[in-house]
């Protein structure tokens, strides 16, 4: 070794680059992925040719209110239905898109997979650790940013092969389908998030409900309101976290984007909403904090 004869210069950086490799082996250490798995098997019945999403369908028709909330109290204190979602996700495990093509022969089909899996597991995860407040309570031993341990470390099966709940919004549905409009049907457990619907379309029927799913969530005046008042426009946060998606899909239907989400909004936006942004063009955006409180059902339902 020839460290003695080295500048202390040399020394300083070799120095500050093994402390690096200690706190990067102390760090790969606490927030090793955690696998979650469920026990249970593929229902006898289910088709050999396809993917049904029927199971999960019922389910949440048992248990999301008109409001799209979820009765997790009521699920998870029944046995047969937490039977049931893991029955589900053992076909999510076994089956996905990457690995059993054949069984998804359209592009719609792809993209329900992967979003009802991702709600499928959120809601599974959730159960698993009932009760919670947040989904930001369930951390990793070191927690690198706000949610790392429920999207971030955890993982989970799809078709034989693990990811973590934000490698499937990011990597296999975002980037490969580039809608916008999925960010009004994935759900994260949380109140700022698009409600839950007991719908599940796969197919044709897919693009109906993409766009009800994004029509809906900007008509909800806890996610688009105008203040007139204080001449803003209020937006979710979710508007915030996935500009680029929003102005990408301007940019590719050759829409103006000068007002930024806001044009995006206006595609979607039925009247009288529609006249009013219109109409706001000077009013400033103001974003929302994101709301993690759990979206759980009141306790009387």
């Amino acid at each position: 070794m020839q460290l003695i004869h080295s500048s202390p210069r040399v020394i300083q950086v070799v120095l500050i680059a093994l402390v690096a490799a200690a706190t990067l082996g102390f760090a790969s250490t606490v927030v090793a992925a955690k696998l979650i798995t469920v026990n249970a098997t593929v229902p006898s019945d289910f088709p050999d040719d396809s993917f049904s999403h029927d199971i999960f369908e019922q389910l949440l028709r048992a248990y999301v209110d008109t409001d799209g909330h979820v009765d997790y109290d009521r699920w998870q204190a029944t046995d047969r239905d937490v039977a049931k979602i893991d029955s589900y996700l053992a076909a999510v495990s076994a089956f996905s898109p990457e690995n059993s093509p054949d069984r998804f022969q359209t592009r719609n089909d792809r993209l329900a997979y992967w979003m009802y899996a991702y709600n499928a597991y959120v809601i599974r995860a959730i159960l698993l650790r009932w009760p919670l407040e947040s989904v930001t309570d369930i951390k990793a031993p070191l927690e690198l940013v706000k949610g790392y341990g429920f999207f971030y470390r955890q993982r989970f099966l799809f078709g034989e092969k693990q990811y973590s709940l934000y490698t499937v919004e990011k990597k296999k549905i975002r980037a490969r389908f580039k809608d916008p409009r999925i960010h009004f049907v994935l759900n994260c457990a949380s109140e700022s998030c698009p409600v839950l619907r007991p719908t599940l379309p796969t197919g044709d029927e897919l693009e109906p409900f993409l766009q009800q799913s994004a029509v809906h969530f900007v008509s909800e005046p806890r996610n688009v309101f105008i203040d007139h008042k204080n001449q803003r426009i209020v937006l979710s946060d979710i508007f915030k976290l996935y500009k680029k998606d929003f102005i990408n899909e301007l940019r590719r239907r050759g829409l103006s984007s000068d007002r930024g989400v806001i044009d995006y909004i206006l595609t979607l936006a039925p009247e009288p909403l529609l006249a009013e942004l219109r109409e706001s063009t000077d009013y400033k955006v103001k974003f929302d904090d994101y709301d993690w409180s759990i979206n759980k059902a009141p306790a009387n339902n």
